[in-house]
């Protein structure tokens, strides 16, 4: 049996071969990598217009019980007991060093909690909250909802056509929606940094969901190649990369999403796995921190890449790397030593035995222009 037969495929599988993606295997599951427009052309259009993802390959699950908030908020540094009815929140899941297991988003709805989590973590997460919830509440996996995602400019206004109550919402506020006659539960937010929503659509009407959305001329489908650039460029980080069991928050710099409640000096300080070292390192500072990167001249510089000093002395390593098509030149995120992540002394990337003088810059490489309201 070859390895595609072995992969799992989502509900639009058809669609992306019938649109010509190059599919490849990830996180179990045959993906579009890209389409025959390319990943730069594919990145732009979202950046422009309007582009389509399928990612139902990500896990989406619904907690149930009085104590559901509480015994989330025990696994997280995040706070859940008081995140309001259909408001979003981003969340880490952590471990006792301090590092993180996953990131995911959770969103207050009627009936519980709603989540998403990432599609190479799924079957961990769902045994890390079975394993840790209250025996009280109730850990359904929705394996019947497919999740596609609408990002870029014109999203909103395709949004407004199809579904008019949509143009209400702002970023990280979610509503159950008829999209052109389709129920769906809607997110406005995204991960490339633009305007957009993200998805949950029943599995039979997946198929009819995207090819309503591809009908309208803004619309293309993007596949994984520039969903990774465009998040890149938006400065997000990505499992596996920026976040990983040895990485903290804070070193991620994350310190955003440690909620006020949860921090050392919070009303509901504590009480999640590696508080200790969190709030330590929220009080007095984290060894290593995660930076952007510009290097000189056009060759990208990949994950793995040492960061050094004219010394030789390693510093740090390039956790994300790769072309940004919007600013047209290489872009990395890297994690460095705190004591040279201020820029102050010159620094180089490795690159096959060359070493590529590299400028620290802000973050995010462009700029985030999510929804807030009028």
């Amino acid at each position: 049996m070859t390895e595609s037969a072995n992969l799992l495929k989502t509900p639009s599988y058809d669609l992306h071969v019938e649109a010509g993606a190059r599919m490849v295997p990830f996180a179990g599951y045959d993906m579009p990598v890209q389409y025959p427009m390319g990943i730069k052309k594919e990145h732009l259009h979202t950046r422009e217009k309007a582009g389509l993802f399928d990612v139902s390959h990500m896990g989406q699950v619904k907690l149930k019980g009085e104590k559901a908030a509480q015994a989330l908020e025990a696994l997280v540094p995040v706070d859940i007991i008081d995140l309001p009815l259909l408001k979003q929140r981003y969340a880490l899941f952590t471990n006792d060093k301090g590092g993180v297991l996953d990131d995911l988003m959770v969103t207050c709805v009627d009936d519980g909690l709603f989540l998403v989590v990432n599609a190479a973590c799924k079957e961990q997460d769902i045994a890390h909250l079975k394993a840790n919830l209250d025996s009280s509440v109730t850990v359904e996996v929705l394996d019947d909802k497919a999740l596609l995602a609408l990002q870029g400019p014109e999203a909103k206004n395709v949004m407004a056509k199809l579904a008019p109550e949509s143009q209400f919402m702002t970023f990280m506020t979610a509503k159950s929606l008829e999209i052109g006659g389709i129920n769906c539960f809607v997110t406005r937010s995204g991960y490339t940094g633009e305007d957009g929503f993200e998805i949950s659509v029943a599995k039979d009407q997946a198929v009819d969901l995207a090819r309503m959305l591809l009908a309208e001329d803004a619309v293309e489908w993007i596949g994984l190649g520039a969903r990774d650039s465009l998040r890149l460029e938006a400065g997000l980080c990505l499992y596996g990369h920026e976040l990983t069991t040895d990485i903290t928050p804070i070193e991620a710099s994350l310190n955003w999403a440690i909620s006020k409640a949860r921090r050392p000096d919070g009303v509901r300080a504590g009480g999640y796995p590696g508080a200790d070292v969190i709030g330590g390192q929220m009080l007095s500072g984290a060894p290593r921190k995660r930076v952007a990167i510009l290097p000189q001249g056009k060759m990208p510089v990949r994950d793995g890449a040492e960061i050094i000093t004219e010394d030789e002395t390693l510093v740090g390593i390039v956790t994300s790397g790769g072309f940004g098509p919007s600013l047209n030149v290489p872009i990395t995120m890297a994690l460095l030593d705190t004591d040279v992540a201020q820029g102050q002394q010159p620094l180089f990337a490795m690159v096959r035995g060359k070493a590529i003088p590299v400028e620290i810059t802000s973050l995010p490489f462009v700029k985030q222009n999510y929804y807030r309201g009028a």
